[in-house]
Formats: structure tokens, C-alpha cells, sequence
């Protein structure tokens, strides 16, 4: 994996504005003029390159920003959206038809979880959960109809690490597809580079980094990109999530600096982890090597972007989960807030919040349990001091007993 630098390739991509600005023109328009009728034609069969017919169909900074994170994770091709579920909908309602079937991972996003547990049954498309770092209860779900394997390459909420070389190997054996959310670990891993067919992102997180856009985009091969736009039979072109022209802009100039970014969410997340796990708290993060996927993820990554800027911590009941959060957000830590990828720490209760559309019985089932807080750490300068202040609040709560503190 070393030979691929995604920052490389991101920066080496240069567009230039209508009038030589240094960064490219925003196309504030939806539909677009031809000065002839066939080429309108040829257009709208997808044969004219580098002519616009109507911007649900592409606009000129969409495909600008379709192409820097086709770049960013090693494929011919990928589509923005409006957000992260038009993305995932839309890759799955493409290669999934009624009748057919796929396996999903146990731990995802909440509404993705939703979507498989409870519209695509309406369609006729069932899904099986699984133990995603259980192979062999993988291939036992595996039926002549089914078609995908889903997984988030780091969880959402439990920061389970998928092997995603091994569901390689298991999808090339069962003619499968593996799809990929790696919302959680951009730059940090490259799933093409281990196998998988399609990486999906939710770009309103990391890649755009200011909480100011909710977006999405699917990468994988131009003849897949190609089947979700066209015209006739596309998911995507049908289903219609199609992104802004201003949201692309923005998250384009944004990407420029992800790099930058996501080494300082790791170097935070990490020091954090280690001195919490340090004061006897319960807290989960993949490079902690009391992670049970730590040389996995290790294996896994490019070592400069870390292990990302999402780790947990369970304080026990979602009472005393409240009570520290709002304490942190009234010293000025973070945010009690969803998401993830902000410049300033965000912290959640999963249980009742971004995994609240998965029924009780299987939270506790899969370990999501009401006191888990969820942590995207943010951008810090002095975590140290960010360190010193949480662990405050930590002790005026009573999450954290004095005697339990580390001197540094």
C-alpha cells in the first residue's frame, strides 16, 4: 500500500476558474444551453463528454469533486450526493433487486440499519446481520441470492475493524460485492487497495471537516458509476439525491487540507485514549493495543493518518452519560452533539441517539450499551490541557474516583 498517497493525489489535481481564479468556477445554474439539437441529444444519451444537459443529471463542480475523491480512494470513477444515505441507497438499490439478498454488518450507522432492517424488505431485498469479524458465520449466510456484503470499515458505534482482505477473498469465492463505508477512516485506510468494490463516504463528517454540509459520494469503477447515472434504469439518476453545486464547492476546498486534519484527529484521539485507559476507564480505540482489532487496523492502515478521531467511552448508565456530557459542553470541551469530522470535540449517547433506530434487545446484544458516549475529538492545539480539564469533570461526576487519577 505504501506506493499510493491519496494526499499526493488529491493536491496534484488542479482546476482553475473561468477566469483564472484558483479555484474553479461554481456553475449557478441547473439547466444548460446547446446550440445545437443534436448534441442536446448525444448529451442526454451520455455521449457528448464535457457538455451539461441538467445538473440533476452532472454539473461541472460535481464531477470536480467526483473526481478528487475518486482519486482520494484509488478508483476510476465516483458520484457525489446530497448525503451519506442518498449514497448508500443508492449504491444498494442498484446492485440489489427484488428477490435478492445481502449481508450486513451488525454494528453500522443507525440509519443504514434501518434502511436494510426495514424499507428494502418492502422491495423484497432481506438482509442478514452478522458478527462481521466471524467468517464463518458469514459464509454460512451466504444463499444463491445473495449479492452484497456491507460493512463500515471501522464501526459506527463500537469501532469494531472489519478484515476487509479477508471479505475480499470471501466475496471474489462467492461472486459477491464488497461495499465499504469508510466515513471513519479516510486517507487512514484505502479499501480498494484491500479488496473492496465500492467505498462510500459520508462527506458531511471528516472530508469536509466544518459541520456547514451534509453530502455524500460512492467510488468504485466507471462502469459503475455509468449503470447508477443513467438515464433509464440508474439508482441514482432516478431516486434523485443529487448534491448542490455551492455544497461541492465547499467540500472541495475543504478536502485540501483533510490530510492535515485527520493527523491531528488521530494524535488527539490517541492521547486521550491512552490516559483515560491509563485512569481505569472503559474505553475503546483501535490503537490502544487492547483493541481486539489493533494489529488488524495496524495492518490495515497508512501509519501517518493514525487510527482516526472516534473512540468511546462507557461511564455505565445513560444518567451519568448526560450528566458528564453536559458538564463537558458547559466547561467548553465539545459539543452534546451527532456527527463526527468537527474542528471541536463532539460527544453523543449512542444508545439514544445515532443508534437509536436499532431495537434495545440487539443493542445490548452487539454491546451497545445506554451508557456509551461516543467521542469524535476534535482539533485541539493543547490536548493535554483538554486532557486535564475532561478528567475535571470526569471527578465532579463521579465517573472518574481521585484515587483513579494518573499524575503526569
Amino acid at each position: 500500500m505504501d506506493h499510493f498517497n491519496a494526499a499526493n493525489e488529491i493536491q496534484d489535481l488542479q482546476y482553475f476558474g473561468e477566469f483564472g481564479g484558483v479555484n474553479p468556477s461554481i456553475s449557478d445554474s441547473s439547466t444548460y444551453t446547446f446550440l445545437s439539437a443534436k448534441t442536446m441529444f448525444d448529451t442526454f444519451e451520455g455521449n457528448a463528454d464535457g457538455c451539461y444537459l441538467y445538473s440533476r443529471h452532472s454539473s461541472p463542480m460535481n464531477l470536480y469533486l467526483s473526481q478528487a475523491l475518486a482519486k482520494m480512494e484509488n478508483t476510476e470513477a465516483a458520484n457525489v450526493t446530497a448525503s451519506g444515505m442518498g449514497a448508500i441507497t443508492s449504491v444498494l438499490l442498484q446492485l440489489c433487486k427484488s428477490g435478492d439478498h445481502l449481508i450486513s454488518s451488525r454494528t453500522i450507522y443507525g440509519g443504514t440499519y434501518a434502511f436494510l432492517k426495514n424499507f428494502l424488505p418492502s422491495f423484497n431485498i432481506q438482509t442478514s446481520f452478522v458478527d462481521i469479524c466471524n467468517f464463518e458465520s458469514i459464509k454460512k449466510a451466504i444463499t444463491p441470492q445473495t449479492r452484497v456484503i456491507y460493512c463500515e470499515s471501522v464501526s459506527n458505534p463500537l469501532l469494531e475493524v472489519a478484515d476487509l482482505r479477508r471479505l475480499s477473498e470471501i466475496c471474489k469465492q462467492y461472486n459477491l460485492k464488497l461495499i465499504v463505508d469508510n466515513t471513519f477512516a479516510p486517507l487512514s485506510i484505502s479499501p480498494t487497495l484491500l479488496g473492496a468494490d465500492i467505498v462510500i463516504h459520508s462527506l458531511t463528517k471528516f472530508i469536509n471537516g466544518s459541520s456547514d454540509t451534509v453530502g455524500g459520494v460512492y467510488c468504485g469503477s466507471q462502469e459503475f458509476i455509468n449503470d447508477t447515472k443513467n438515464v433509464n434504469t440508474g439508482a441514482c439518476m432516478l431516486l434523485g439525491p443529487t448534491m448542490d453545486s455551492f455544497r461541492s464547492a465547499s467540500i472541495l476546498k475543504n478536502m485540501r487540507t483533510l490530510h492535515i486534519r485527520m493527523k491531528q484527529h488521530s494524535y488527539n484521539a490517541m492521547y486521550l485514549a491512552e490516559r483515560f485507559e491509563k485512569d481505569g476507564l472503559k474505553v475503546t480505540y483501535p490503537g490502544l493495543k487492547s483493541h481486539k482489532s489493533h494489529e488488524l487496523m495496524k495492518s490495515m492502515i497508512h501509519e501517518e493518518y493514525g487510527f482516526g478521531g472516534l473512540l468511546t467511552l462507557d461511564v455505565g448508565t445513560v444518567e451519568k452519560a448526560n450528566e458528564l456530557m453536559e458538564l463537558m459542553q458547559h466547561e467548553n470541551l465539545g459539543y452534546l452533539a451527532v456527527s463526527l469530522g468537527f474542528y471541536k470535540t463532539l460527544f453523543s449517547c449512542s444508545g439514544s441517539s445515532t443508534s437509536s433506530e436499532i431495537p434495545e434487545e440487539e443493542r445490548t446484544a452487539i454491546g451497545i450499551s445506554d451508557g456509551l458516549i461516543r467521542f469524535s475529538i476534535g482539533l485541539d492545539h493543547d490536548i493535554e490541557r483538554t486532557y486535564r480539564k475532561m478528567k475535571e469533570c470526569m471527578k465532579k461526576t463521579g465517573v472518574l474516583e481521585s484515587e483513579n487519577i494518573s499524575i503526569f
